[in-house]
């Protein structure tokens, strides 16, 4: 998403830009297509509720003409107040555009060493090879990683549909489903239920099933919001029942009343022929996920389109390593975005791409505000952390922001939001007289 992004910007700032891909001569483990803006998951940009921290970022960057926020727009799929979108639609789009950009050249090749012309690196948290060994030994990637986790899919013929039902908590997003005589709530997320054995019986088989473990060597850290359902499972029988699995504001129709526990599904594609088990980021051994999650009411004939998985992040020390413009150092010419730079999301990753080539391009004269959430991560990344202070990396959230004037708390994040909107407003016009 940075690259991708900061390609787009530097090219609509006038530059000519050469747009480096290893694909598909050479794939991460995350990988499955050639395409450029490739996601592991429908839902991988969250909420687009304006007053939530993920939908905020992804209004600042539409304001600001971001390249993957339009192309997940014009593909997204019903999931609530998420913004979810059609993987591939989403992921051509992008790599259409950028290929068709009179200013940009793609070039399908492995970049093995840094040059000494300016250069962005974002080659993301997998980044191999000679880069990786840069990483490594030059900005303490040795030491800085975490372990980020995947979730299955499933075919929508094979849910078992007299067992899951459809519906939104809460009702939100929810119609009458007429073949039902308008008594059935049809919202965006399919849900199967358990009961308090059912879901004893669950724990229990994902507690005992075989994982894909770290290497001896290394610690097994996990981003939280990527928690591993195994991992989860092991502090607590309750866990997942207030995790991913909690039936707070859904009632089975078939009794009126809340499930003890549901595992939910989101639609992977505009055609909903594919579903995405919600929160179910997994370490689980191939063969364990299928034997495990086919024991879901609903989910009993499941075909898996594609298992769970499990791989290694890599960021860099970017307050100690990195200058106000994201650039190395030691090496000014060569500058850094997205998740190497110690932001997590896809969304995160796309603004510290635009960003950057916002800086080159000289498009501003100053950083955003602090008080948005352009701001908030920016400084997240360049500000020099107090000492004893470990550096790791962090989603878009409201902690980021300076605090409100006064002592009141009603409506905070509201209130916050409007001033991020009114701060960006104002930067954006004297970036735009400076140009």
């Amino acid at each position: 998403m940075a690259g991708s992004e900061a390609a787009w910007q530097l090219a609509e700032a006038g530059l000519e830009v050469a747009l480096v891909e290893m694909k598909p001569s050479a794939m991460s483990p995350a990988h499955q297509s050639p395409l450029l803006g490739e996601l592991v998951c429908s839902n991988s940009l969250r909420s687009d509720d304006p007053i939530a921290p993920a939908g905020l970022l992804k209004q600042e960057l539409r304001r600001c003409g971001s390249l993957v926020i339009a192309c997940a727009d014009q593909h997204r799929v019903p999931a609530g107040q998420a913004l979810a979108v059609e993987r591939f639609g989403f992921a051509r789009a992008i790599t259409r555009r950028l290929a068709l950009h009179p200013r940009i050249r793609i070039e399908r090749r492995r970049l093995d060493e840094l040059p000494d012309h300016p250069v962005i690196v974002a080659t993301g948290p997998l980044t191999d090879g000679a880069l990786a060994d840069v990483i490594r030994t030059e900005l303490g990637g040795d030491r800085m990683y975490f372990y980020d986790a995947i979730a299955p899919i499933v075919a929508a013929e094979s849910i078992d549909w007299d067992r899951a039902f459809r519906a939104s908590r809460w009702d939100r997003d929810s119609e009458p489903d007429a073949s039902a005589g308008g008594d059935v709530g049809v919202g965006d997320y399919v849900n199967c239920p358990l009961d308090k054995a059912e879901y004893e019986a669950f724990v229990a088989a994902v507690n005992a099933g075989r994982k894909i473990l770290p290497h001896d060597f290394e610690e097994p850290r996990y981003f939280e919001s990527c928690m591993p359902i195994e991992v989860m499972a092991e502090r607590g029988p309750e866990t997942l029942r207030f995790g991913p699995m909690r039936p707070i504001g859904l009632r089975d129709p078939r009794t009126g009343h809340r499930p003890w526990a549901v595992v939910q599904l989101r639609p992977e594609n505009r055609y909903r022929t594919a579903y995405n088990l919600v929160g179910f980021q997994t370490r689980l051994a191939y063969p364990e996920q299928q034997r495990i999650f086919q024991m879901v009411p609903g989910l009993t004939r499941a075909e898996f389109l594609r298992f769970g998985s499990i791989h290694r992040n890599t960021y860099i020390d970017a307050p100690s390593r990195l200058g106000a413009g994201f650039e190395l150092r030691a090496r000014p010419n060569v500058r850094f975005a997205g998740l190497l730079t110690g932001v997590e999301g896809y969304i995160e990753s796309c603004a510290m791409g635009l960003l950057v080539a916002w800086m080159i391009a000289e498009r501003i004269a100053e950083p955003p505000p602090p008080t948005t959430m352009l701001g908030g991560l920016y400084h997240h990344v360049t500000q020099p952390r107090e000492e004893g202070a470990k550096y790791g990396p962090t989603n878009v959230n409201y902690g980021l922001l300076p605090p409100l004037a006064g002592k009141r708390k009603d409506n905070r994040k509201p209130r916050m939001a409007e001033r991020a909107r009114a701060d960006l407003d104002l930067w954006l016009s004297r970036a735009r007289s400076a140009a």
